[in-house]
């Protein structure tokens, strides 16, 4: 693999980074909730809720801002000349980009989430390693899909502004912060139907629509890991509108749904499909622009 020097030289820039250990720091705090309806559906096992609630904006939001300067940062600089340099394919460079800063990322996350385990462990007693290390690993591979995201704004972004105004305004707020608002904004545009969150219809396309960001996605999958119920929203908030006589904002699909209704489309196996087109088709845009264009 000729792409394998970039790659350990990105993960070791990320890694001695201030901000990746300051994001590291930061996640636990922000992740560990405890709560009495979390209890109740998940036992001990709510430490492996604690990670998904790690990958809640706060991670996507320094994924992002880690990864976003990757090229066009040595674009800016001229570093750039050095990587061209390089006996690689410019497919080569954005692989060893995001393997490297995904690598880089990975490895103080992880050190948040064995301190989660630990709080957890203390608080609540054994957990089950299983579930827990399933959403470790949705969380990683959600990880890498945002840094793919942010690497390929870098390599089609002319300047440094204009790639941190991309991915903030056209991929954190659209897709991580208020996608279920526009989600359900576009459904009601589209069919003319308007939608009461708190009483949604039992639309196949208004749920696919939820689950087709990022953001959604990975909540599809680690809610699926945690068996808590199929929805694109967080683990707390389905188990609550799961309960009886409480409604929230969530749509969940064995709330709306009656049994053998459900699309297919809407299983939760989709939402790893999701998930692995966010990875790819962003790199297969970026590439043929990259390989296109000139960066010095």
């Amino acid at each position: 693999m000729r792409w394998s020097p970039l790659a350990r030289k990105e993960a070791r820039t990320v890694a001695t980074s201030k901000g990746v250990w300051l994001l590291a720091i930061l996640l636990v705090p922000w992740a560990y909730r405890p709560s009495y309806v979390g209890w109740d559906g998940l036992g001990a096992n709510i430490t492996a809720g604690y990670v998904q609630l790690a990958g809640t904006a706060l991670l996507p939001l320094g994924v992002l801002l880690l990864s976003y300067q990757s090229i066009v940062g040595e674009r800016t600089s001229g570093s750039v000349k050095f990587v061209l340099g390089l006996p690689l394919t410019r497919t080569e460079v954005l692989l060893g980009k995001v393997v490297g800063r995904t690598a880089g990322i990975a490895g103080p996350v992880s050190l948040s989430f064995l301190v989660l385990a630990g709080i957890g462990l203390v608080d609540h007693g054994v957990f089950d390693p299983l579930p827990f290390l399933g959403v470790v690993l949705v969380t990683l591979v959600y990880v890498c899909v945002l840094v793919s995201i942010a690497v390929a704004i870098s390599a089609v972004a002319k300047r440094t502004v204009t790639a941190a105004g991309a991915v903030f305004g056209a991929v954190f707020l659209p897709f991580i912060v208020f996608w279920s608002q526009i989600a359900t904004a576009i459904f009601s545009q589209l069919t003319g139907t308007p939608v009461n969150p708190f009483d949604p219809p039992p639309s196949g396309p208004l749920f696919f629509l939820h689950r087709l960001s990022p953001g959604g996605a990975y909540h599809v999958v680690s809610n699926w890991v945690l068996g808590v119920g199929n929805s694109a929203s967080t683990y707390s908030t389905v188990l609550t509108e799961l309960q009886p006589q409480v409604s929230t904002n969530a749509l969940v699909v064995e709330a709306t749904f009656q049994p053998g209704t459900v699309p297919g489309y809407l299983h939760e196996s989709v939402g790893v499909l999701v998930l692995l087109a966010w990875l790819v088709v962003p790199l297969g845009l970026a590439r043929f622009a990259f390989s296109r264009g000139d960066l010095v």
